[in-house]
């Protein structure tokens, strides 16, 4: 009787990993089928020098090691802070090429419409 129990919890168990193995495939698949230049992910910031960097940090440890595989630039939007957040987001996107920095300025003029 106990090794009817140890293998059916041996074949549920398999029957879980099978199923998450092909339920991995199919994301990753539909994932590259987007035809696109990625996502860029908007992030406004003002005076959050105690924030950002730990913020950006773990997204950009998401990215980097595939939580966020679809994702691929950092926009951090600078509105006017009067602390050290611009700075931290400087040295930071200097560090790694997905993160960039614009100030308010920069953003409109690079997402304005064409006239």
């Amino acid at each position: 009787m106990m090794d009817f129990i140890i293998n059916c919890i041996f074949w549920v168990c398999a029957l879980y990993g099978l199923i998450e193995i092909i339920k991995t495939i199919f994301y990753i698949h539909s994932c590259n089928k987007i035809n696109t230049d990625g996502i860029n992910l908007i992030v406004t910031v003002k005076n959050q020098e105690n924030k950002i960097e730990g913020f950006l940090r773990s997204l950009n440890f998401r990215i980097l090691y595939g939580k966020e595989d679809c994702i691929e630039n950092i926009i951090v939007l600078d509105l006017n802070s009067d602390d050290n957040t611009k700075n931290i987001i400087e040295n930071f996107s200097a560090d790694y090429s997905t993160v960039k920095v614009l100030n308010w300025k920069e953003f409109e003029e690079l997402f304005s419409p064409e006239k």
